[in-house]
């Protein structure tokens, strides 16, 4: 009899200690879960970004508490980005995604629109008063609008906040740690906003004319007082021909203008047909620099952070210009 009172013993100890696993199992996963926060193994929200300028932000807000990553890198053109199956992985392995929105992505809207039936997708314009957005209000299948609201400083912390706050919808436990971190962030973006404006002001207004490659600087240049012209469309999937070199040309020799853009994301051919043109009517006009439009520099250089970017920007330009 004692030998199988000690075997029910045994077996109530081990059925107990089964229960008790399960148990803190299922604590630990409601832990991992809590507020909604579906984190990896580390703890960590994913995030996912499709540009540069996003995935920085991100970086910027979410700390420690989240792992980035960011699909185009230097030098990525977005308007002719096509989502490889290794983005469609690391989109479909994303806690969170964020893009910018305003067709800037066109070739992935299909994706988005998969994704967003089970994860938070956000576009970071959503924000945005479409009284401040450019582009034609009543074209042909919807209005289109510029989607280079990074370039007005001002535009992009409310990208800041859309990120902030989804971050803290999805991630409560961390709301304060968010908000903190944003906060710091708008009031550099605030600083880097009033540097612009002083800088710009230095070149003489009759000087302020931003020629580029494409038409990518339209908020920039309302912002900060600069006359934009470009050859190609806001959007590069646009085509040129011969008489739009041919009228940026005469534009260059009708407003002396001395100095032109080449952008890191954009095939440089375009302008300097135009460079060579202008040379032939004897009018001499020189590569001002390179300006980062679509995406920025590279990881680990002051001009891979968004605001690293926009100083470079501003000071080639006056640097040019002035």
């Amino acid at each position: 009899m004692r030998h199988k009172h000690k075997t029910n013993s045994a077996i109530k100890r081990f059925v107990m200690t089964l229960l008790f696993l399960a148990f803190a199992g299922t604590a630990l996963a409601a832990c991992g879960s809590e507020n909604g926060a579906e984190t990896g193994g580390d703890g960590k929200l994913k995030v996912t970004a499709t540009t540069g300028m996003i995935a920085d932000i991100a970086a910027v807000v979410g700390g420690d508490r989240v792992d980035v990553t960011g699909l185009m890198g230097p030098g990525i053109d977005p308007h002719l980005y096509k989502a490889s199956q290794g983005d469609v992985k690391k989109l479909d392995g994303a806690d969170v995604i964020f893009y910018n929105g305003l067709h800037l992505e066109g070739k992935m809207g299909e994706i988005f629109e998969k994704l967003e039936q089970r994860k938070p997708v956000v576009a970071v314009s959503k924000d945005i008063d479409e009284s401040k957005l450019h582009g034609d209000p009543n074209a042909k299948g919807g209005a289109i609008h510029d989607p280079h609201i990074w370039f007005n400083v001002q535009l992009w912390m409310s990208a800041v906040e859309v990120v902030r706050d989804t971050l803290k919808e999805k991630d409560a436990a961390n709301a304060d740690y968010y908000d903190a971190r944003a906060t710091e962030y708008l009031a550099e973006l605030t600083e880097l906003d009033q540097y612009a404006r002083e800088q710009i002001a230095l070149i003489p207004e009759q000087s302020r004319i931003l020629v580029t490659a494409h038409d990518a600087f339209g908020y920039f240049g309302e912002a900060y007082g600069l006359k934009v012209v470009g050859l190609q469309g806001m959007n590069t999937m646009s085509e040129y021909g011969s008489k739009d070199v041919s009228e940026l040309r005469d534009y260059l020799v009708e407003h002396e203008i001395k100095a032109v853009f080449v952008e890191s994301s954009v095939s440089t051919k375009s302008i300097e047909s135009v460079i060579e043109g202008a040379k032939q009517l004897g009018h001499e006009v020189a590569v001002g620099g390179q300006l980062y439009s679509d995406a920025m520099g590279d990881p680990g250089t002051v001009e891979g952070t968004y605001v690293g970017m926009v100083k470079h920007n501003v000071d080639t330009i006056v640097q040019a210009l002035r």
